[in-house]
């Protein structure tokens, strides 16, 4: 007879923070892919990646997790959980050469939308309170304003008309990260360990990108010392580490939940790209991100007020 699944928690201050660190390192990793890119190309980084991550992570489970694979998980939900993550990052990949990176921020990050919409139909403890939709919209208004805006304005940017072909990729990577995340609760899945959620991920991501990379011609690949620093800060802090920890969250908390609080990750990335890439932002920006803030708080409202009131 299956087992029960473990009821989600809301979030809290452990949660939180883990959050902020995991959206400085989502935000790092753009970084990283661009600044690699004239050397290796993204999507072969993203398939060269999820191989070495699947890796590191079957060696993880078989010599300190001893988590158990397979139990109570069908092949299907496995199937259907990867092609989410290989649709999030094929589209990502194709949008970018179509469209701008700050188009494509705003539209990845449309995730939390798809899975708070589909989770609060199926499952009843994620539905959202009419404040926390609040919040919710309020954080993507600050993001499309920290990022769609300037993007918007630029006559550069928009040249030409295949910026529409990009931005409907770059919504089509946003849908694949919610269905991801739905996936991932509402399936046998959701009774499998982290570390299973995750190896289906990324193993189907390296059998499927990886040749998808050589059959549209991104394979360039120079030995230099960019190249391989991106790779190895992506495959072991990002897709093996970081994503481990992530999937550890979505069994312990409420996942429309932890979706919001990604929203902080773009912030992070044109941030690091500032300081890296020499990168420039205008007001825009400054005022996006206090309206992400400002989000975030009408999300954990509720939480906050419970907190407050246990602790008078």
């Amino acid at each position: 007879m299956p087992s029960t699944p473990a009821v989600r928690r809301p979030i809290d201050l452990r949660a939180f923070l883990i959050c902020v660190a995991l959206s400085f390192t989502w935000g790092l990793q753009q970084v990283a892919i661009k600044a690699a890119a004239p050397n290796i190309s993204p999507m072969l980084q993203v398939g060269i990646r999820s191989g070495v991550s699947a890796l590191l992570l079957l060696l993880t489970n078989h010599f300190w997790l001893h988590e158990k694979w397979g139990h109570e998980v069908k092949l299907r939900d496995a199937i259907l959980v990867g092609l989410g993550f290989v649709g999030e990052f094929f589209f990502v990949s194709e949008g970018l050469r179509f469209t701008s990176a700050a188009h494509m921020s705003v539209l990845l990050y449309t995730s939390p939308f798809f899975a708070a919409i589909g989770l609060s139909i199926k499952l009843p403890e994620e539905r959202l309170s009419v404040i926390q939709w609040a919040g919710l919209l309020t954080a993507f208004l600050g993001i499309a304003v920290a990022f769609l805006v300037p993007a918007l304005l630029s006559k550069e940017t928009l040249e030409g008309s295949g910026w529409i072909l990009g931005d409907i990729l770059g919504l089509g990577s946003g849908l694949s990260w919610g269905f991801t995340t739905i996936m991932l609760r509402t399936t046998s899945m959701n009774n499998a360990p982290p570390s299973l959620m995750l190896f289906a991920q990324l193993f189907m991501a390296f059998v499927i990108l990886t040749p998808l990379a050589f059959i549209t011609g991104q394979t360039t690949f120079h030995n230099s010392l960019v190249g391989w620093s991106s790779l190895l800060f992506q495959a072991v802090i990002v897709s093996y580490a970081s994503y481990l920890v992530w999937n550890f969250l979505l069994k312990q908390y409420l996942a429309a939940r932890l979706g919001v609080l990604v929203f902080m990750t773009p912030i992070f990335g044109v941030i690091l790209s500032v300081l890296l890439l020499g990168e420039s932002v205008g007001m825009p920006f400054v005022f996006g991100s206090l309206l992400v803030l400002a989000g975030l708080l009408l999300m954990q409202a509720k939480t906050i007020l419970l907190v407050k009131k246990h602790s008078s």
